[in-house]
C-alpha cells in the first residue's frame, strides 16, 4: 500500500460496496481458530454485506466513520446510538446514556499504525456529541490481540455475552469506557 495520510471521516453512502469489501476481509481475523469458513462467509452475507452497509448507512441511529487513505478505505468503525437490546449487555452496561462501537475493522498491512485508535478517538467524540456518558463494544475472549487494544484504550471488562457466527454461538467480553 502506498504511503499517504490518513483521515477520518464519515462513510458516504456510495462507499457500502467497499466498505463490504474491507470487512470481507478483516472480519475473518477477528475470528478464532474454530470458526468455519462457511460460518465466517454466512456471516459476511447477512451481516457485513453491501447491502447490510447500505442499511446501516441510512440509519439516523449509526454512524460508519472510514479511515481514508487517498481513494482506499484502510479501516473503518461503526457507532450504534442507543440502550443494548442484548439483555447481557444491558446488565453489564454501567453508565447511561451509552452508545456501542459495534465494528472496528483496519486493513491488517496497517495493524499497529495507529488507524485504530485514530477511529476510536473519532467514535468517542461522536458518542459524546450525541450525549452518550460511556461506549460499550464485544469482543472474543480468544482475541488477544484486539483485548489488549480495548483494555490499552481505556474499555475495561464489565461482563459478557454471546455472539453468534453461523450455528456457533462465541463468547465476547463486554468492555465499557467511561467518558464523562
Amino acid at each position: 500500500m502506498p504511503e499517504s495520510t490518513i483521515s477520518i471521516r464519515p462513510a458516504r453512502p456510495a462507499e457500502a460496496g467497499a466498505l463490504h469489501e474491507l470487512a470481507a476481509l478483516t472480519f475473518p481475523l477477528a475470528c478464532p481458530p474454530s470458526t468455519t469458513e462457511a460460518a465466517k462467509a454466512t456471516f459476511i452475507e447477512q451481516h457485513l454485506s453491501r447491502t447490510a452497509f447500505e442499511r446501516y448507512l441510512a440509519d439516523p441511529q449509526r454512524l460508519v466513520l472510514v479511515a481514508d487513505r487517498g481513494d482506499e478505505l484502510v479501516g473503518y468503525a461503526m457507532l450504534l446510538h442507543g440502550e443494548p437490546a442484548d439483555r447481557d449487555v444491558a446488565a453489564a452496561v454501567r453508565h447511561r446514556p451509552t452508545a456501542e462501537l459495534s465494528k472496528l475493522y483496519v486493513h491488517p498491512e496497517l495493524h499497529g499504525g495507529g488507524v485504530a485508535s485514530a477511529l476510536v478517538e473519532h467514535v468517542l467524540y461522536a458518542a459524546v456529541d450525541e450525549g452518550a456518558v460511556s461506549v460499550w463494544l464485544g469482543v472474543n475472549i480468544h482475541n488477544a490481540r484486539a483485548n489488549r487494544f480495548y483494555e490499552k484504550a481505556g474499555f475495561a471488562i464489565v461482563g459478557t455475552k454471546g455472539f453468534r457466527v453461523g450455528e456457533v454461538i462465541e463468547d465476547d467480553f463486554v468492555r465499557e469506557r467511561q467518558l464523562t
